[in-house]
């Protein structure tokens, strides 16, 4: 089996003052879009080895050049190729060091040849006036090189900036959307529920009556009714199915506001997974807890907040019928606390997973296809989000 993944996340944003916390909810094992700057990578100190020796190489062969063919070729502007090739490669103090090298190459092999001037200075100030053009050669060089790589930076960063930014406009009209979408839906569930709610109280209460006469019947007459009692039970069975249903729709379309307050996810869950256990072991699923010992507290509605994880726990459970691992887990991200709920189950298809979140679209027989939206509805209620990955 592969791992399907449910995440929900809690994060607080600011001061960790109780007054002061912002509300935001993300998810951990999700697809999330990450734009990283492709940082300039410096060369390695191999490359920048074999670049120097190269120059030093060229540098010696254009000394040896110059010197054997007597200086008649008129090659010293070539000295400024190893030069370049050096600082280009290696650096601003490689460059350095190679113009001085083919400055002395240059000097030596003038020296060698016999050159004669009218005064000894003259081919010391040459060469002091080649080594400076050298210099700043180099100089002017590395920084246009590194003038090259900032702007390059700049440019990426500014690329990668305006792609995130794409994406969460994407993000927020596709959310803007999906909230008018549940408002709609949810003012229809709330209209439909109402309608319902009220002849569904009185077929309740007539078969409650009913029982009672069955009951008063099979002591008159001393006939069994077990088969009118059985009857009866599926009868409120399914009227208590339809109240239930009725109630997500209720619950979806007039979620209360959200009271929160400072309380510690390592709690919530220590004591709310107590409750879950019989179903868990039931459902032959392991549960792994993975707490962040240094996770602070939260601002949340108690509440709310674990009814979404419930969600989220029981689609996990419901993905493994055979069985398998759950995990919960908390982590600290900056100032941002994750909560992640994961499965080794079968995972969703393509359209089960594009249509995660919209009202009404489930898989299960019995199911509602309210679970997950009204997650998210609490999710964007705290001012957050929630993500997901899958496998099959």
């Amino acid at each position: 089996m592969h791992s399907r993944c449910r995440a929900l996340a809690y994060a607080f944003v600011g001061k960790k003052t109780q007054g002061e916390q912002t509300c935001e909810l993300l998810c951990q094992n999700c697809s999330t879009l990450r734009f990283e700057v492709n940082r300039i990578e410096e060369r390695s100190l191999q490359s920048k080895v074999l670049g120097t020796i190269a120059a030093i190489a060229l540098a010696i062969v254009l000394g040896t050049l110059d010197y054997l063919t007597g200086r008649e070729w008129a090659i010293s502007a070539f000295y400024l190729l190893p030069t370049c090739v050096a600082a280009w490669m290696a650096g601003r103090w490689a460059g350095f060091a190679v113009g001085a090298l083919c400055t002395g190459a240059w000097f030596f092999s003038d020296i060698l040849n016999g050159a004669t001037y009218e005064s000894p200075l003259i081919p010391v100030w040459n060469g002091t006036m080649l080594l400076v053009f050298f210099l700043v050669v180099v100089w002017l060089l590395t920084a246009f090189q590194r003038s090259h790589y900032h702007l390059e930076q700049i440019v990426e960063q500014r690329t990668a900036a305006l792609r995130a930014e794409m994406e969460e406009r994407k993000r927020l009209e596709q959310a803007k959307l999906q909230a008018e979408r549940l408002g709609v839906v949810g003012s229809m569930a709330a209209q439909v529920a109402h309608e319902i709610r009220n002849p569904l109280g009185s077929i309740s209460l007539n078969l409650d009556l009913i029982g009672e006469e069955v009951d008063a019947l099979a002591k008159s007459n001393s006939r069994p009714s077990d088969e009118c009692r059985l009857l009866l039970r599926e009868m409120r069975s399914q009227v208590l199915r339809i109240s239930q249903v009725l109630q997500e729709y209720l619950q979806f379309a007039r979620m209360p506001r959200s009271e929160r307050a400072a309380l510690s996810l390592r709690d919530l869950l220590e004591e709310k997974l107590s409750f879950v256990r019989p179903l868990l072991d039931q459902k032959q699923v392991a549960l792994s807890k993975i707490f962040d010992p240094d996770l602070p507290p939260v601002q949340a509605d108690r509440e709310q907040l674990w009814e979404a994880l419930l969600n989220l726990i029981r689609n996990a459970v419901d993905a493994m019928p055979g069985g398998g691992n759950l995990t919960l887990a908390t982590k600290r991200n900056g100032t941002k606390a994750l909560v992640s709920v994961s499965d080794n189950g079968h995972g969703m298809t393509e359209e089960e997973a594009r249509n995660l979140f919209i009202p009404f679209f489930t898989t299960k027989s019995d199911g509602t296809g309210l679970g997950l939206a009204h997650t998210q509805q609490i999710i964007n209620e705290h001012g957050g989000r929630i993500e997901w990955t899958t496998k099959r």
